[in-house]
């Protein structure tokens, strides 16, 4: 399983998640060929912005070079083989990107608890791509280790149906699991779906009520916090937005793994900020720390 298990080392956060063999058609036609998925963008994020951070994935190894995909990175890698890697064509619809029609290809085999790698962490972070990528009882169990929990609703709603086509799905067992989470992130139109609420503010309250402690609702203007208390919100600032695939998995992984030092209007600040700076160029965030800090002071303050 990847490298030896470093039984010494605290990681502040575990991300788990399958890659994928990704084949992007922009509006035009054109195409390119990517390993993605919601651990590379959100492990680079954390990993870059100075948390320890492990990765956990499961692909077929002819498929993929896991030590190229996460070069530079920063994070440990785990892996456990699976005889299917997973992989999604996303077909975007117009020149910002912000429609896209996804079809799956193939599909990894499912995670398992017993997979996870016995690692110390100070928070599990499911990052998957489809549904029963996790099977919906491993939310309570890792709620229930002592480390924080947080979770993308992405891969609770978004089911591959028989001829590979993706539909977004109500998750049945929300009012069972949601309590279990500490962070829950959703985007705007996942909200709805959970919800029937198009208005962001009172379907992140109702999202609360049901029992997910810190909920954050991504959109394309701004991003949303509410941890039962307050409303919080702050603005991207992004100057282009060729770098737009993975926003949300780089924001809820910045916004995470700050909260365990720093309040959340600070932690808002630094995951929007690191967000807009990474949606300004292809690919995961390999900036720096200081990069996020010296955007925050140009564009915040």
């Amino acid at each position: 399983m990847g490298e030896k298990i470093n039984m010494d080392r605290i990681y502040d956060v575990l991300i788990m998640g399958p890659v994928s063999l990704d084949i992007n058609i922009d509006h035009e036609g054109n195409t390119v060929r990517e390993v993605g998925g919601a651990v590379v963008q959100s492990g680079f994020a954390a990993a870059k912005t100075g948390h320890t951070t492990a990765v956990f994935t499961k692909f077929n190894p002819g498929d993929v070079n896991i030590n190229d995909v996460f070069y530079g990175s920063g994070a440990d890698v785990y892996w456990k083989e699976s005889k299917t890697t997973t992989s999604i064509i996303n077909r975007y619809l117009s020149e910002n990107r912000e429609k896209r029609i996804c079809t799956a290809v193939n599909t990894c085999e499912p995670f398992s608890i017993n997979d996870i790698p016995r690692v110390k962490t100070r928070i599990y972070h499911i990052a998957g791509l489809i549904y029963n990528d996790f099977p919906d009882e491993i939310i309570e169990m890792l709620g229930k280790t002592g480390a924080k929990l947080a979770v993308d609703a992405q891969c609770l709603l978004r089911h591959a149906t028989r001829d590979g086509s993706m539909v977004f799905v109500d998750w049945e067992q929300k009012e069972k699991y949601l309590k279990y989470i500490d962070f829950f992130k959703t985007d705007a139109a996942e909200a709805e779906i959970l919800t029937g609420e198009s208005d962001r503010i009172k379907a992140a309250k109702i999202l609360h009520g049901l029992g997910a402690k810190e909920i954050m609702i991504t959109h394309h203007t701004e991003v949303l916090i509410y941890d039962g208390n307050e409303i919080y919100t702050c603005p991207i600032k992004s100057r282009n937005f060729s770098g737009r695939t993975g926003r949300g998995d780089t924001c809820f992984s910045g916004y995470i793994t700050e909260r365990l030092g720093r309040d959340i209007r600070s932690s808002l600040l630094f995951a929007t900020a690191l967000v807009s700076l990474k949606m300004e160029t292809h690919g995961p965030f390999r900036g720096t720390r200081e990069d996020v800090e010296k955007y925050i002071e140009e564009f915040y303050s």
